[in-house]
Order: C-alpha cells, then sequence, then structure tokens
C-alpha cells in the first residue's frame, strides 16, 4: 500500500496501449506508464520535496500504519498532555484575582472549535497541539478575537504541511499556502511551536525523523514471520503404510482389493482415534510429525532480531521499550530512571508551550480590561511518586529549619523557601 497513491483517469491511457501491444515479445511493455501517469500516481511534487511536505506525509503514513510508530507518538503525546491550568500572578490585586480566574476558566473551556463547531476543551486541544508537534515537527496557527475585540474568539489551527520557509532574496519569510493563494506570516497573530528547531531546520523536526528506514526493516520482519508462519502451518501426523506381501497364488485382484482394505482399515483407525488413545498396527506402519525440526529455534531468532528493530525505533524516537508496552526484563530501578529522563524531556518541551498559552492568556485578560498577568503550569506528578516526594520535601523543610536556626539565613528568606516547598 502506498501512501501517496490517489484516484485518477489517466488509467484509459494504459488500457489503450495495452490493447495494441498483442506480441508476447512486448508483453513488458504493457506496464510501462507515462509520465503523467506516475506523476499522478504519487502526490507530490518537486517543490514537496524542497519544503518537506514529502517527509511530512511520509510521517504521518507510518503513525497510521505500524503499530510501533503509533505507539511511540500517542506515549509522547499522552506523557505531554497532562492536566495543567492557568494561575494568576499572586502579587495581583484579590479583585483581579477573582476576576482573572474566572475569565482563564471559561478561556479554557472554548479555546478551540472542534469540526462539528462545539467548543473543545483545553485537554482536548492540548492533545492536537502535541500530535501535530511530536508527528509533523510543527505546531501553528491563528489567534482570533470577538468582534467587539473583549477578548479571545479561538485559537485556529492550520495544518504544518501548508507552512513552508521562503528564503527567496536572501531574507527568511514563511508563507502559508491555500486554496486562496500565499500568505505572509509575519503577523502578531500567528504562533508557531517547532520541535527540535535549528538553523537548517527553522520549521522544527518530527521526532520520526530518524526511524523510518528501521521501520521498514521491523515490518519486513513482521511480514517474513508471517509468511514462515504460514508455511510451516502446525504440526501434522504423516502415517506411512507400507503394502503387506503377496501370498502365493494370489491374483492380481485379490491382493489389490486386500491391501487397499488394510489402508482403508488403517485410514479409519486414525480417524477415529480419540486425544487420548493411541494407535496399535502392525509394525509396517510407520507414523510421523510434519513440522518445522526447531520451532522453538525459529522463533526465539525471530524474537530478537525483532526486539533489536523494536528497540532501534524506541532509540530514534527517546523512548524506552518498557514505555510502549513491551517487557524485555528491565528492573524497577532501571525502569524509573529512564521514565525521569523521558519526563524531564517532556518538561522542556512542555516549557515551550506553557509560554504560548501564557501568550494567549494574557491576550484574553488585556483585551477584558484585567490588569494582571497569567502563567500556565503543567501537573507531572504521579500517585505511585507522593511517598517519595514527600520524604523529599520534608528533608528540604527541615534543612532550612536548620539553616534558619544557625543563622545562616533570616526569617523573610526562610519563610519564602518553606513557603515554595508546601
Amino acid at each position: 500500500m502506498w501512501p501517496f497513491r490517489k484516484k485518477n483517469n489517466n488509467s484509459m491511457i494504459s488500457d489503450n496501449l495495452s490493447s495494441r501491444l498483442q506480441s508476447p515479445r512486448t508483453a513488458q511493455i504493457s506496464s510501462l506508464k507515462t509520465s503523467g501517469q506516475i506523476s499522478s500516481l504519487m502526490d507530490w511534487s518537486q517543490n514537496d520535496m524542497q519544503t518537506g511536505r514529502f517527509k511530512t506525509m511520509l510521517y504521518r503514513f507510518l503513525t497510521d500504519n505500524i503499530p510501533t510508530v503509533h505507539s511511540c507518538i500517542w506515549t509522547w503525546v499522552r506523557l505531554s498532555a497532562s492536566p495543567g491550568q492557568f494561575k494568576v500572578d499572586e502579587t495581583a490585586a484579590e479583585k483581579n484575582k477573582q476576576a482573572a480566574s474566572s475569565r482563564l476558566k471559561l478561556l479554557s473551556e472554548r479555546l478551540s472549535y472542534g469540526a462539528s463547531g462545539n467548543p473543545q476543551a483545553l485537554t482536548t486541544f492540548l492533545s492536537d497541539l502535541y500530535y501535530s508537534l511530536y508527528r509533523d515537527g510543527l505546531f501553528a496557527g491563528f489567534l482570533t478575537v470577538r468582534k467587539d475585540a473583549t477578548g479571545i474568539d479561538q485559537f485556529i489551527s492550520v495544518d504544518p504541511i501548508d507552512v513552508r520557509l521562503n528564503d527567496e532574496n536572501g531574507k527568511r519569510e514563511l508563507i502559508l499556502e491555500s486554496a486562496n493563494g500565499e500568505t505572509k506570516l509575519d503577523r502578531l497573530d500567528f504562533y508557531y511551536i517547532p520541535l527540535n528547531v535549528s538553523q537548517q531546520r527553522p520549521l522544527g523536526r518530527s521526532i520520526l525523523q530518524a526511524i523510518p528506514f528501521v521501520s521498514a526493516i521491523e515490518q519486513q520482519l513482521v511480514n517474513d514471520m508471517r509468511r514462515a508462519v504460514h508455511k510451516s502451518g502446525y504440526h501434522r501426523l504423516h502415517v506411512k503404510i507400507s503394502p503387506p506381501n503377496r501370498n502365493t497364488g494370489e491374483s492380481d485382484n485379490a491382493y489389490i482389493k486386500r491391501i487397499n482394505e488394510y489402508f482403508d482399515s488403517t485410514v479409519r483407525m486414525m480417524k477415529g482415534l480419540d486425544v487420548d488413545d493411541n494407535p496399535v498396527t502392525w509394525d509396517n506402519v510407520v507414523i510421523e510429525h510434519l513440522g518445522p525440526n526447531s520451532p522453538r529455534s525459529v522463533s526465539n531468532s525471530w524474537f530478537l532480531n525483532h526486539r533489536a528493530m523494536i528497540e532501534e525505533i524506541c532509540a530514534g524516537t527517546n523512548l524506552a521499550p518498557f514505555m510502549l508496552g513491551y517487557s524485555y526484563g528491565a528492573t524497577t530501578t532501571w525502569s524509573a530512571f529512564k521514565f525521569d529522563l523521558i519526563m524531564r524531556q517532556v518538561r522542556s518541551i512542555q516549557s515551550e508551550v506553557s509560554q504560548f498559552l501564557e501568550w494567549i492568556g494574557n491576550i484574553d485578560l488585556a483585551l477584558a480590561g484585567i490588569n494582571t498577568r497569567c502563567r500556565f503550569e503543567f501537573d507531572n506528578t504521579f500517585t505511585y511518586q507522593a511517598s517519595d516526594e514527600s520524604v523529599i520535601k520534608s528533608k528540604e523543610i527541615d534543612n532550612v529549619l536548620k539553616l534558619y536556626q544557625a543563622g545562616l539565613i533570616d526569617q523573610k528568606i526562610a519563610r519564602s523557601k518553606a513557603g515554595v516547598l508546601v
């Protein structure tokens, strides 16, 4: 299955060409197609290669059709899209705090709208944001305001595949391509978040950039295993019957009749055997198994090869196999350490998303005339970590008290440090 195939009417050309090719010598020529036909089979152009659209289309195809790749994207999205909320600046007046909190709560409930026109909550919006960010390497869109300019209306996301970088005339600028033409994105209402941005890739990099080749090998291994299992099938009994010796003076017809009856009686016996029955025959009947000589070694070899490919895919997406449900015997301590590394990466990406949400929240507060600012915080705590975190905080508070009792810090600094920990 090719990811970029689309329907076309040029197949009539191939049919007409085949009808004119009657000679067996030219049978292979009928499979050749014109350049127009080949171009229509693949929904890409030279511009797609230059702008990176072709890669994005490939990443989407891999995500939709390969379970391991889909699981990688799904895991990153769900880890990153943890619960979060807007928080008002603590230095603001109490009246402004209450007004800002109510305002930001309403904003979280209608930050975007779905295809049906219904408002989407912040959790759904964040899932879509991270899905686009990890799979395509870019999230972008426009922030709109209400007609009376009293607040934010919604954030309209754009397809990252339509955003390209134009560096003609020595000046870099973002362009949005649509059916209505091109739109320059050097404007205040446009915001974009690239993943792992660099000078060479200002539009970010997909987290799947390093794995297409490995994914192809992994899928080939799965297909080879399917074909091997289908060919070997289940173990079967092969009953070999040696015909009895011919009696002295026995005619040909009588001998044939006797050996056929012997053969039929043996077949009836084998068919009538129950699971716990044993066959009893003369020594001229041999029962053998048909199947692979060492199926376990074949399965183990395939498992190890497939495991290596799974680990390569996980490494390419900065995940560990146990995060995708694979159990390769990792110890609890080592798994916890790897999970902590992954969560550190998640927090670094969440910081960029937090800045984006704070940008939206502060604009909404300004339009409403509320003189304060906000911040957005993700909640990355887990229930099983509550006991360890409480012990760590208790020790940190004890250290603050010891510093205060020793006179190394004053009461104001001690209160400030303790307030952060509580």
